[in-house]
């Protein structure tokens, strides 16, 4: 599988969050194909550049792509909503090195000086929930609850605790946790990649439904946002606070609709 033919001078980026905005497991296909003959439609006429977006794995999101039949790839990924690569010409991935080893080397140092904030967040979760601390190569640390409402609590308990460490971060989507540095999340990430094509965040779209796409829905990072109708609460306030789109459709659909909303309104 290969990209779309390169993009001369491109003038827009596209940047969307996989499960729960393109993908939906229980629909078939799971990604719309309108979806990829619009996209290649904006690759023609604007050059669009498009990419994902993403808290999973890169090997995670191979997988997906296959399983959810792409016809062609995107431009770039970013997992673990921090990890840029772009794939070569034969559709393997190679990463963004310059920002995927200041990401690590920011990300592994800080997990060092806070070990024993670290520790003490563990053992609170621990002692007054029943969450799941995970730790795991290349993720020193993150948290599995049983409910939302639990993970709620552990959000703000962690946010008292870390109060004195301003670059510990953590990013949630839904029963899911992952700390990490606060310079490093999608939305770093995409104004990382806009920076490599010398394009503003004003002509980056972006488009997410959970928290973990709160940083990537900001102005700073792109100029046009959008959501679909299935987005958690605060992602939908964030949209509506900053003149975005809250899309009737929900996943996929919502995501054509955006598209054409930001992009063929004057078709």
């Amino acid at each position: 599988m290969q990209t779309l033919p390169p993009a001369p001078i491109p003038t827009v980026i596209l940047s969307f969050d996989f499960d729960g905005t393109l993908h939906h497991p229980a629909t078939d296909p799971p990604v719309p194909r309108e979806l990829f003959v619009l996209i290649r439609q904006l690759r023609a006429d604007r050059e669009a550049l498009w990419g994902i977006n993403t808290g999973r794995s890169l090997e995670h999101l191979q997988e997906a792509f296959s399983e959810s039949s792409f016809p062609f790839l995107p431009d770039w990924v970013v997992a673990r909503e921090r990890e840029i690569y772009f794939p070569d010409s034969h559709g393997r991935w190679l990463p963004h090195a310059p920002w995927n080893q200041r990401c690590e080397k920011e990300v592994h140092g800080l997990f060092k000086r806070a070990r024993k904030l670290l520790d003490h967040i563990r053992h609170e979760i621990e002692e007054h929930t029943g969450a799941q601390w995970m730790e795991w190569h290349g993720e020193p640390a993150g948290v599995i609850s049983r409910t939302e409402e639990e993970m709620e609590w552990i959000v703000q308990r962690v946010t008292s605790l870390a109060a004195d460490e301003p670059h510990l971060s953590w990013q949630r989507n839904s029963i899911y946790l992952r700390f990490g540095h606060r310079d490093f999340h999608k939305g770093s990430s995409l104004s990382e990649i806009a920076r490599l094509h010398r394009l503003p965040a004003a002509r980056c779209f972006a488009m997410g439904d959970s928290h973990n796409d709160l940083e990537m829905l900001d102005p700073a990072h792109a100029g046009m946002c959008a959501c679909p109708a299935n987005s958690v609460s605060d992602v939908h306030e964030k949209i509506t606070a900053t003149g975005g789109l809250v899309t009737c459709g929900v996943h996929g659909a919502g995501a054509i609709e955006a598209l054409q909303h930001f992009f063929q309104q004057s078709h």
